[in-house]
C-alpha cells in the first residue's frame, strides 16, 4: 500500500477517534502532546487502526508510537509484509 494511502487512513482514523479534524493533524503531531489524547484513547487508536487496516498490531509495539508519523511507518510495515 503507498505511503500516502497509508497515511490518508491513519489520520482519517485519529480525527475519528480524537474528535479532530483531519486538517488538524499533521504527520508530525504527538498523540498526547499536540492531539490531546489521554490512555484510552491511545487504545482506541490502536484499535481504530487494526480495524482500518485489517491487521493486528503488536500491542508492545504499537503503544511505543507516539505521533503520526511512527503510526504510518508503523502499519505500513506491517500491510507491506
Amino acid at each position: 500500500m503507498e505511503r500516502e494511502k497509508v497515511e490518508a487512513k491513519v489520520k482519517k482514523t485519529i480525527a475519528h477517534v480524537l474528535k479532530k479534524e483531519e486538517s488538524e493533524i499533521s504527520s508530525d503531531a504527538n498523540f498526547i502532546f499536540d492531539l490531546g489524547a489521554d490512555s484510552m484513547q491511545s487504545l482506541q487508536l490502536i484499535a481504530g487502526f487494526e480495524e482500518e487496516f485489517d491487521i493486528e498490531m503488536d500491542e508492545d509495539g504499537a503503544l511505543e508510537v507516539q505521533s503520526v508519523k511512527d503510526a504510518v511507518e508503523f502499519i505500513e510495515e506491517i500491510v507491506n509484509q
